[in-house]
């Protein structure tokens, strides 16, 4: 059978001409001047002008996408370093009040009022509350919350570990975590924690500086505290701080315990005591460690064939990507941590990031990257820019629910046997991921809700959640660790309160799986739907096109984590 195969639009500028340099604020001022004194005189002159404005923004976002790529590919190399950071300083805070000029200047057209009714009702609603929250102070607080947030990504890129005579990254010793030889594991994981427990009080300073910052923005914005802040900052216009509190306590009562109940299996098998940090990755039956692949090659090959099994068409867009170098995916020392997915702008194409060393886990991050990128791509159609994305909460939902389609398409990596091994460690890791969420969202809830915290009453809280939300791991002798493990997740550092919308969307996701488990083909078309709407539909309504709902409570998670049990009752051990 002939594969199909996927051959993107372009999309030519109409206003901004091909090939225009936009590198230096020189370069780039002129343009946005230019865009700021074009007459509008009509609705159509307006929606001439949001086009060429949508242009222009798309073209330097590019340069500056281009240049995170690039930073974060190899973070020791100081001309990508400096090329982003010239970005950061000298071009992103002088474009700012630029672009809350041209927001003004929209908003505040008489002619706004004569477009298409509904069409912009969303738009609207995400300028309003952007030009709300503009305040030009806050420019100089932002510039150096971005160079913060490069200097941690430095930091974790260049924590290394010497084992077995080898200098290694951090994630290229996970692989040792899943050895049956538990003594391999300790050491392993005790070089780790030992290395990053070095910087802890590096990490712990550049923490508290952007505390202190968004704190400084907050107020500086009009309000009261952070976390209220950030709640309009990150748009959550259809849940509040109550529904965050909704989740966390129906994770608890729902969760938690099937979370437990899988540790204590996985304990009992190990025929261990106590189960140890090293001890949470390791099989329980005492098998090797999946190995699916040797050669990050064969990853990406594989992968598209999982694509294809699902999708014909979702498969040709992944070769597509492969054909055009748009992924980075094998993990190596200066490399930044983690894994993202981010749109070149003005070619309406992603580029994948990771760090694969050949685990499991490994498969499931392109499987949910490449399920980023196929949101970009059912979306690229579309004419305005700021419908192009979504909200992060349903962007999640594109990401996890490709992890859960692929776990039934193994084929390319693993026998059968294999294959449910994986497919359980997938379900089983669902259950233990959403207390993680609700701890670390939790916790940011308690960083911005108590300024002026002290250290000591930082590891306090932090241990009551891991108490609260944790499965049996024992800690003895490694209290350390635990007490900053915090300092692991980027988003903490990164992108403040960014971490329920994964909750969210696990959520999502999961009813989405649920339904391919007997409808396989209307899942995947009620998948593809929704995610060609873009950004264009309120939250609620996007869940609702994909057949799902928008929920928070124990009565929406509770039938989900009984099919997560019927499912795990069928897979081999």
């Amino acid at each position: 059978m002939t594969q199909s195969t996927y051959s993107p639009d372009k999309f030519p500028s109409t206003w901004l001409p091909e090939g225009t340099e936009l590198k230096t604020w020189d370069q780039i001022e002129p343009w946005y001047r230019k865009l700021l004194a074009m007459p509008i005189a009509s609705v159509a002159d307006l929606e001439a002008w949001m086009a060429a404005a949508d242009e222009l923004n798309a073209a330097v976002g590019q340069e500056g996408s281009k240049r995170y790529v690039a930073m974060t590919c190899q973070t020791d190399d100081p001309a990508r370093e400096e090329a982003y950071l010239s970005f950061v300083r000298d071009i992103e805070p002088n474009l700012k009040p630029l672009w809350n000029e041209a927001r003004n200047r929209y908003l505040d057209s008489p002619f706004r009022a004569q477009l298409p009714p509904g069409r912009y009702e969303v738009f609207d609603r995400a300028e309003e509350n952007r030009r709300s929250l503009f305040r030009e102070a806050n420019i100089p607080r932002e510039t150096k919350l971005a160079e913060l947030g490069q200097q941690y990504q430095k930091a974790i890129g260049a924590m290394t570990v010497t084992y077995d005579g080898q200098e290694k990254t951090l994630a290229q010793m996970s692989p040792y975590l899943e050895q049956t030889d538990r003594a391999v594991r300790q050491e392993s994981w005790e070089l780790c924690a030992a290395r990053r427990l070095r910087d802890k009080e590096a990490l712990d300073d550049l923490f508290d500086q952007m505390l202190s910052l968004r704190g400084e923005v907050a107020t500086e914005a009009g309000f009261d505290s952070y976390v209220d802040y950030a709640y309009r900052d990150r748009d959550r216009f259809d849940y509040g701080v109550a529904d965050a509190y909704r989740f966390h306590d129906a994770v608890e009562k729902v969760v938690v315990p099937l979370a437990r109940t899988i540790q204590r299996e996985h304990r009992e098998a190990l025929k261990l005591d106590r189960l140890r940090p090293w001890d949470t990755a390791v099989d329980s039956l005492g098998r090797p460690p999946l190995k699916p692949f040797d050669d990050v090659s064969r990853l990406a090959e594989g992968s598209e064939r999982i694509f294809r099994e699902i999708d014909p068409e979702l498969g040709a867009q992944f070769a597509f990507m492969r054909s055009q170098n748009l992924l980075d995916l094998a993990n190596r020392k200066g490399k930044a941590p983690g894994g993202y997915q981010t749109t070149f702008e003005v070619d309406r194409v992603p580029f994948i990031f990771m760090n694969a060393v050949g685990l499991d886990g490994d498969v499931r991050t392109l499987l949910h990257e490449g399920g980023h990128a196929f949101h970009t791509l059912a979306a690229r159609g579309e004419t305005l820019a700021a419908y192009r994305g979504a909200p992060l909460e349903f962007c999640e939902v594109a990401s996890m629910t490709m992890e859960l389609f692929g776990a039934r398409h193994l084929h390319p990596f693993y026998e059968p046997a294999e294959a449910d091994r994986s497919n359980r460690k997938l379900l089983e890791g669902i259950v233990l991921i959403l207390p993680w969420i609700a701890t670390v969202d939790a916790f940011q809830h308690w960083l911005y809700s108590h300024p002026g915290h002290t250290r000591d009453e930082r590891k306090a809280a932090w241990r009551g959640l891991m108490d609260r939300f944790g499965g049996l791991v024992d800690w003895t002798g490694h209290e350390d660790a635990r007490d900053h493990s915090w300092q692991r997740q980027l988003h903490i550092f990164l992108y403040p309160f960014y971490y329920i919308e994964y909750g969210i969307a696990q959520l999502g996701a999961l009813q989405l799986w649920h339904r391919s488990l007997t409808d396989p083909a209307g899942a995947v078309a009620a998948y593809k739907h929704a995610l060609a709407l873009g950004g264009a539909r309120k939250l609620p309504d996007l869940f609702a096109a994909a057949e799902a709902r928008l929920g928070f409570d124990e009565a929406l998670i509770s039938p989900l984590m009984t099919a997560i049990g019927d499912e795990l009752s069928k897979l081999a051990p």
